[in-house]
């Protein structure tokens, strides 16, 4: 997932702090929307989808403590939380309500840039003991297999590779290049071959694929419905 996909939120009462995030993070190609408390942030959550949010614990009214309960009671969407108290104790109260990280003010930006990105890879895993399903297409990895109806198909560890990637970030195109560093394979008449069989697997009608997608002239991309 390319960073100017996603939308950050940084909600602080400090005008300052929210500038200073908001200008850094726009230069690192994120969107940001900026919320000056609680209720400012709880307005704008109700018609954006915000894929990860910048909280401030300290803040007059409702607190960030309280904010990440209310928010992750209703959406899954990550939060990092920013506190002036070192205190293990805070800490660990923000971690136990649902927080994925925090760090201590005053920080450097690139450090929270850093813990940015870490959350992204590591939301960007799947399950591998999980079944997924493209369409009407079974997927499970362990087994190495693909269900569609009442048939079974096998795939190969270098489709086993391209589904990985491709399911942990669908809707971005992969090129040829990152598809042959992927699965290992060289050529790009064999790349365009192993997407066929692919689509043979998943797809209902190979020839007018619906979920892996060619994107002329860039490459492959699989959506999932």
């Amino acid at each position: 997932m390319e960073n100017n996909n996603l939308h950050i939120l940084v909600v602080d009462d400090d005008d300052r702090i929210r500038d200073l995030l908001k200008d850094y993070l726009t230069q690192n190609k994120y969107i940001v929307s900026t919320a000056e408390n609680a209720e400012d942030a709880k307005k704008k959550l109700e018609y954006i989808k915000f894929d990860i949010i910048i909280l401030d614990v300290m803040m007059p009214g409702q607190n960030g403590y309280e904010l990440t309960k209310i928010i992750k009671k209703d959406i899954k969407v990550p939060i990092i939380l920013l506190t002036a108290k070192g205190e293990v104790e805070n800490r660990i109260k923000g971690l136990e309500l649902g927080a994925d990280d925090y760090i201590g003010k005053p920080f450097e930006p690139k450090e929270l840039l850093l813990r940015i990105n870490n959350i992204i890879k590591n939301n960007n895993k799947i399950d591998l003991n999980t079944l997924h399903h493209i369409g009407k297409a079974e997927v499970d990895l362990m087994k190495m297999t693909v269900k569609l109806f009442d048939g079974i198909k096998k795939i190969n560890i270098s489709e086993k590779k391209v589904l990985v990637e491709m399911l942990a970030n669908p809707g971005k195109t992969f090129s040829r290049e990152e598809i042959g560093k992927i699965s290992g394979i060289t050529q790009e008449r064999s790349i365009d071959v192993m997407i066929t069989r692919l689509r043979q697997k998943i797809e209902q009608r190979p020839k007018n694929p619906k979920y892996l997608q060619t994107i002329r002239g860039s490459g492959y991309v699989l959506w999932i419905e």
